[in-house]
């Protein structure tokens, strides 16, 4: 039989012409019409059950189209040449998983709002472009009322067998964030794309800061498949926290950390993105919304952050010195727009420049303990903290340090498409921990613009990078943060920028300014969120830093 002899030289490799084997499936395929559909995953067949086989129009071809329970193909139907030679073409496919809608097309009349003579179908799916995801829509063209509704009903009840896809979801936009534009980005955006997956929503629009916290604490999550966040870095990270911390009151669990049932979407609409970024590789709603609507799903790596003893926080990302005080010089010109007070920050913040005199411990990660550039001082030791679990050891040093970041997640960005932590994941169980000790402005300044490139960042003798479970900063001088001289708008020379009824220190966790006034202590939570999106490796470069 064909389709044995077809076996056979497959499974023994034996040598075949590719016209031979072009011939071989054309006679396979003609023998057993209806019955099965072979796809080659190499030179091996594999054979899976068609269930539903008819001919549709493609443009202005008729084509043999099948339907399994994992793709839908199609193949030109070609007349035999006068010889009896049948032109072989390549089949067109799509998988099912990348299909989001299916839709009956209808001929209707001006004005004309239901009814219409069937035209066949359009399938809506999901085409990648780089990092991009793009809709591209498929029209099967078939004037047959009956045989449109069997092939949309069994394309619908496929489609439902995908578990991760939302169905109801509750929406968070903030129509703040950046250039204020969330709003126009949900609607002309999201909204249509959800409107076609047939995902409900129940929006909120923010009003303050900490009001999709108090929602969040109130309303019936179980309600819902999902949650989406239309803002930008500080809407994602409030949500993220109010997740968890919903998480841990339902569980009944206030001294550990619960992972979350609901996977949180985010819809870029900030000016940095970091966290939507780092899940799907490129700022785009679009993108944002194919990840959610077709249920492509991350987990993630989160950080706790706490001061003594109580709990400030749950974050991706933490800045202290120098991206702690450039935010807080950022925060006091809100009047300018995001990129000219970004700018203004970091040039001034890198005029006055100057170190942090304090005691850093980091407790390394079990499986993947390494420091890359071995940097070591002499007076550095190894002490035992007693809240520490078990027999772990700390790794203390004492010294200035410019800046001090720890991040569980690569946090890419256009301005650093491989991340501010190029050597960290979203889902490693561990974070990247970069302490720059105390240099001239002018090697800073060099070790800053490397994040804009493709690598050497690290490269510099007063960089450490340490993978990290757990991290501990205790500032020398607890006296606070303040200016050397005056802001030119009024204010005191002695006068800290921040004040929060003491001296305090400014933190850019995860781009918001938090105020602390004591040491921090940082853990790592493995897999502790999901996210809709999925693991990158590199940003879509849209725009470079002019500031420096």
């Amino acid at each position: 039989m064909v389709w044995d002899e077809l076996d056979c030289r497959l499974k023994d490799k034996q040598p075949a012409s590719a016209q031979h084997i072009r011939e071989l499936h054309q006679d396979c395929w003609k023998s057993i019409p209806g019955v099965y559909l072979m796809k080659l995953t190499g030179r091996m067949p594999r054979v899976e059950c068609v269930v539903l086989r008819g001919i549709f129009k493609l443009g202005k071809k008729s084509h043999d189209v099948l339907l399994t329970q994992t793709r839908l193909t199609w193949t030109p139907i070609t007349p035999e040449t006068p010889t009896g030679e049948v032109c072989a073409l390549q089949p067109g496919v799509v998988l099912l998983q990348d299909v989001f809608a299916v839709k009956v097309k209808r001929r209707r009349a001006a004005g004309q709002q239901s009814g219409g003579s069937v035209l066949g179908m359009a399938l809506f799916c999901c085409r990648r472009r780089g990092r991009r995801l793009v809709e591209v829509t498929l029209h099967l063209h078939n004037a047959s009322a009956e045989h449109t509704h069997t092939w949309y009903n069994t394309l619908k009840e496929l489609l439902t067998g995908f578990s991760s896809r939302p169905r109801y979801v509750k929406v968070f936009i903030n129509p703040s964030s950046h250039k204020k534009e969330a709003v126009h980005i949900y609607r002309e955006h999201v909204a249509p794309l959800f409107k076609m997956a047939d995902v409900r929503t129940d929006i909120t629009v923010t009003e303050r800061k900490g009001h999709a916290l108090s929602v969040m604490k109130e309303c019936k999550l179980d309600e819902y498949d999902g949650v989406v966040c239309v803002g930008g870095d500080g809407s994602v990270a409030e949500l993220c926290h109010a997740l968890v911390l919903r998480a841990q009151l339902d569980a009944d669990s206030p001294e550990k950390p619960v992972k979350p049932v609901l996977p949180l979407g985010i819809i870029p609409a900030g000016s940095t993105d970091v966290v939507s970024c780092s899940v799907h590789g490129v700022r785009d709603p679009v993108t944002a919304t194919l990840h959610i609507v077709l249920g492509h799903l991350q987990l993630v790596d989160m950080c706790s952050f706490s001061s003594l003893g109580q709990l400030v926080r749950f974050g991706f990302s933490a800045m202290f010195g120098f991206g702690g005080q450039s935010l807080a010089r950022a925060e006091k010109k809100r009047w300018m727009s995001s990129s000219r007070r970004r700018e203004y920050a970091l040039v001034k913040t890198l005029a006055r420049l100057r170190p942090e005199d304090c005691q850093l411990s980091f407790l390394p990660a079990k499986k993947s303990t390494r420091n890359l550039f071995e940097h070591r001082d002499e007076d550095q030791d190894v002490d035992h903290d007693p809240e520490s679990e078990g027999e772990e050891s700390w790794t203390t040093d004492q010294g200035l340090y410019l800046s001090i970041s720890i991040m569980s997640i690569p946090c890419l960005s256009p301005h650093a498409p491989r991340g501010l932590a190029p050597d960290t994941s979203l889902a490693n169980g561990s974070a990247a921990l970069i302490a720059v000790r105390n240099t001239s402005r002018s090697e800073f300044i060099k070790h800053l613009k490397r994040y804009n490139g493709s690598s050497g960042q690290f490269s510099f003798s007063f960089v450490e990078t340490h993978t990290v479970s757990a991290v501990r900063i205790r500032p020398r001088l607890l006296t606070g943060w303040s200016e050397e001289e005056s802001e030119e708008e009024g204010d005191s020379k002695t006068t800290p920028i921040i004040q929060s009824g003491g001296a305090a220190f400014p933190w850019n966790i995860d781009g918001e300014l938090v105020e602390i006034a004591n040491e921090v202590v940082i853990r790592v939570h493995p897999r502790l969120i999901t996210l809709y999106g999925e693991e990158v490796d590199e940003a879509e470069l849209t725009i470079s830093c002019s500031c420096i």
